[in-house]
């Protein structure tokens, strides 16, 4: 019991690439912060996910370090965020779980790449095109744009790293996210800081849109990058920030085109960081 406790709670950590079970508990408890059903929620799917992995008997120790969980976790939060809470979407919830550990799976069968978020990202899209073709009264429809406001640039600055799970409406979610990161990697730590800060400065700079920056969907995705390339090294430092830029240009375009982009944005500029530090690499 207490070990199934630890992986869950570390399968919470672990969308934020923290394996530490308490780490995954204060992010639990920033959830809730924020909403007690988005907080099940994330129970429910990380449940799924990794009942999932256990039931097709994949890789113990992936499973107890939580790494079957997290795409799980960040599947029932967006089940919240984009359906209407009934008996089918929470089924729909297991099912979209059950299937990101299925795509985690084919990920870890090459080692070019590393799967990151991909699998919660496509299980989601998949669900969102189902839902838009066969069941459009489960989603939850978006709210009209209203005045445009100033910048609020800590809310910004807290939001940035709410927004990796969504939370966008209170800046202690980020808060206790960014203190679940500081107690088990102060290098982690300052990544976010890092990022956060790069993201609100390029914002300003460019012109982005302010409602968009102070609800932190400009630099969620940088986010996430600066922790999976970020090191102690100068030279990885550089390439966290170059990862870093490359997300807020993706996700700027993912909202230009209206496109729900999840954490794509991060996905794809740590790949595209990955391949160009490989060539560099092997060309010297």
């Amino acid at each position: 019991m207490r070990e199934g406790l630890f992986t869950l709670s570390r399968g919470i950590g672990q969308v934020m690439f923290q394996n530490n079970a308490f780490s995954g508990v204060l992010m639990l408890a920033g959830l809730l912060c924020n909403s007690w059903q988005l907080a099940l929620l994330a129970v429910l799917g990380n449940l799924a996910s990794t009942a999932t992995a256990l039931i097709c008997k994949y890789n113990r120790e992936a499973i107890k370090d939580g790494l079957f969980g997290f795409n799980g976790t960040l599947v029932g939060i967006a089940v919240g965020v984009f359906m209407e809470i009934t008996w089918l979407s929470v089924l729909l919830l297991a099912f979209t779980s059950a299937l990101s550990t299925w795509i985690t799976r084919l990920f870890s069968l090459q080692q070019r790449l590393s799967g990151f978020t991909a699998p919660f990202i496509l299980s989601v899209w998949i669900l969102l095109i189902g839902c838009n073709w066969f069941g459009p009264s489960l989603l939850v429809t978006g709210a009209a744009a209203g005045i445009t406001p100033s910048p609020d640039l800590p809310a910004a600055f807290c939001l940035n790293i709410g927004q990796v799970m969504f939370q966008g409406n209170t800046i202690w979610a980020g808060l206790f996210f960014l203190l679940a990161i500081s107690i088990n990697s102060r290098i982690n730590a300052f990544y976010v800081i890092l990022a956060s800060s790069v993201s609100i400065g390029v914002a300003l700079i460019t012109g982005m849109d302010n409602a968009a920056l102070n609800a932190g969907l400009i630099g969620y995705n940088g986010i996430l990058c600066a922790i999976a390339v970020g090191s102690k090294s100068l030279q990885s430092g550089l390439w966290a920030v170059l990862s870093v830029l490359i997300s807020i240009l993706l996700q700027w375009i993912g909202m230009q085109w209206n496109i729900i982009t999840l954490t794509a944005p991060f996905v794809l500029s740590v790949w595209v960081v990955t391949i160009l530090r490989d060539f560099l690499e092997k060309s010297r």
